[in-house]
């Protein structure tokens, strides 16, 4: 096959990817859901942390970003962070302690009841990400769990769990990103819309 026909075949399945990611009504309810989350943990002073492993963590870092930065419009900052961010902590907590406490960790140092945690995982079985809603869970910390496939763990333990519909690991971080961006921009719109 050459390139011209994979890559098209590739955006052809992309756009079936979406079209099943528009036609899932409780995709959108839950995403109208986060919005609403987010944005009343924001107005009562709480603070929206991302996690997840690899390609998930780039994409946590990213929706930070789009709510500590902007989006569309100049506005100040938003308090969310991702929390893989500090090299040293990950290295001396994965070193010293597990990988499978870097996240839960950081939470019980740095969250509190009423913030909100969005973690990120294609399977919804790493364990580092499932100690952390748990640890969130306990601190009265709301959980949202991006994931795909069956949804794994993670189904059953965040607050507000999200499948997106595929087992194909880069078309579930694809969606993941395509509602977080969906999402940050409700957020900002009906925040700081009116200024």
């Amino acid at each position: 096959m050459d390139n011209n026909r994979l890559i098209g075949k590739l955006f052809l399945e992309r756009e079936e990817a979406v079209k099943r990611l528009v036609s899932t009504v409780s995709l959108v309810e839950k995403c109208s859901e986060i919005a609403d989350m987010i944005i009343d943990c924001f107005m009562d002073g709480g603070k929206v942390m991302f996690c997840g492993n690899g390609g998930s963590a780039a994409d946590a870092q990213h929706l930070a970003a789009e709510l500590s930065g902007k989006f569309y419009l100049d506005r100040r900052s938003l308090p969310a962070e991702a929390l893989h961010v500090n090299s040293s902590y990950i290295t001396a907590v994965a070193n010293d302690l597990s990988f499978s406490e870097v996240y839960s960790r950081i939470l019980d140092g740095a969250g509190k009841k009423g913030d909100i945690l969005v973690a990120l995982s294609t399977s919804g079985n790493s364990d580092n990400i499932i100690r952390a809603v748990e640890t969130a869970n306990i601190l009265g910390i709301n959980t949202i769990g991006f994931t795909g496939k069956d949804g794994g763990k993670l189904k059953d333990l965040a607050r507000v769990p999200v499948l997106f519909p595929s087992d194909d690991t880069p078309v579930i971080q694809e969606m993941h990103m395509i509602a977080g961006h969906i999402i940050c921009q409700v957020v900002e719109a009906i925040m700081f819309g009116h200024e």
